[in-house]
């Protein structure tokens, strides 16, 4: 295991660890949530950097940054959910996103099995990073109302309940981004899922016959001797 797919793959327990902070209600514990998720990030950069820099480009690297992002992402949708950062009336929000998630790592992990290795789209790499956005703002909601406040003294709760609203609303532009690219990528890569394997009989024609061992009589000016 080289060092960029370790730097990869750290994402996922990180996404525990921060899914354990947001439930504590200690004194910086928010910013240390926010801190985290921040350097998961860096990691979604460096892994891709290192990996470049030392020639350790692989097709599991490849499959493990999107996978991993993945999980990054729909992890900490569910988190904001159960602390109540996302309200629950958008639930049917976030099961979409997750719904499109799994759909286009299916096709991956398909391509995958058949030998191919298919690129991260700009469309994707945008909803990516508009959703990693949404995170941000919303995990600094309570950056804001709890530990700034406590630090500076003073009742941030009007400027935090703002900021809240933000994050939500780019979380509803990453949820539209996130549909679309996922229309894109089945509409480029669909014909994955609907390729037919073989039939048993074409199996057969396609299989070169046997010699039959049975040498042919030269004809009259040919080569043979």
């Amino acid at each position: 295991m080289n060092l960029p797919n370790l730097l990869t793959l750290s994402r996922i327990p990180i996404l525990f660890i921060i899914a354990a902070i947001l439930f504590g209600s200690w004194p910086g514990s928010a910013t240390l949530a926010f801190l985290l998720f921040i350097g998961a990030g860096l990691t979604d950069w460096l892994d891709g950097y290192v990996a470049r820099k030392r020639s350790q480009v692989s097709n599991f690297g490849k499959l493990m940054d999107a996978l991993t992002d993945k999980i990054m992402m729909v992890g900490m949708f569910i988190a904001l959910l159960a602390i109540g950062l996302i309200p629950t009336w958008m639930l049917f929000l976030v099961l979409l996103v997750i719904a499109r998630e799994f759909l286009i790592t299916g096709m991956r992990l398909v391509a995958a099995s058949n030998g191919l290795v298919l690129a991260a789209e700009k469309a994707g790499k945008q909803k990516t990073v508009t959703q990693i956005l949404s995170i941000a703002t919303l995990l600094f909601v309570p950056v804001l109302g709890r530990d700034v406040s406590r630090v500076l003294g003073r009742d941030l709760t009007s400027l935090a309940e703002s900021l809240h609203l933000l994050g939500l609303l780019i979380f509803g532009i990453a949820v539209l981004l996130t549909l679309l690219s996922g229309v894109r990528y089945i509409a480029k890569y669909g014909y994955i899922f609907t390729k037919e394997e073989p039939s048993e009989g074409e199996e057969q024609r396609k299989r070169p016959r046997p010699h039959s061992g049975v040498a042919l009589p030269a004809t009259p000016g040919s080569d043979a001797k």
